[in-house]
Order: structure tokens, then C-alpha cells, then sequence
């Protein structure tokens, strides 16, 4: 039996930026332990391994909230100033 065709779900609204920071502080949390801990010489690519996720992290924090600050509406889209023009009634 063919079932009726349902539409989509509208996508759930979640905090992107509160995912990656908790991701990343995982991977700092992760580069203290092992800081303290200090792995066998071999295994010193671990530490590097947190580094990178953190670093990756950051760009992540900062992507999704340029992402976020583009899908706003104009009114609620943080005004950004403009340097070197005068006041805007002497705009040409």
C-alpha cells in the first residue's frame, strides 16, 4: 500500500556556535591531560592533534556566527561602521 506523501519537517533551530564551543573545549580539555600526562615520545602527535582541533574550532566559532550574522534579517543584522565618510546627510 503506497503511503500519502507527507511534506518536509521544518528544520529544528539549534545553537551552532554552543556545538563547536563544546567541541573545542573538549579538545582543550584533551591538551591539558595530555600536557600533564606527557604521552612516550612517539605518541608526542597527540598534543598536536588537540592543537589542530582547536585551532579548527576557533575557525569553526567564527565561521558559524559570520554564517549567522549573514542569514538575519536586515533589521536584526548587527550594523557594522563604516570608516572614513562623514555623517550621512553629506553623503553624495
Amino acid at each position: 500500500m503506497k503511503q500519502p506523501w507527507r511534506p518536509d519537517p521544518e528544520p529544528l533551530e539549534t545553537n551552532d556556535r554552543a556545538a563547536v564551543l563544546g567541541g573545542t573545549a573538549l579538545w582543550a580539555l584533551a591538551l591539558v591531560v595530555l600536557l600533564i600526562v606527557r604521552p612516550a615520545p612517539e605518541n608526542t602527535w597527540w598534543i598536536w592533534t588537540c592543537v589542530a582541533g582547536i585551532v579548527f574550532g576557533g575557525f569553526g566559532y567564527w565561521f558559524v556566527g559570520r554564517k549567522r550574522r549573514k542569514d538575519l534579517p536586515a533589521d536584526e543584522a548587527p550594523v557594522e561602521p563604516v570608516l572614513g565618510m562623514g555623517p550621512p546627510d553629506h553623503q553624495a
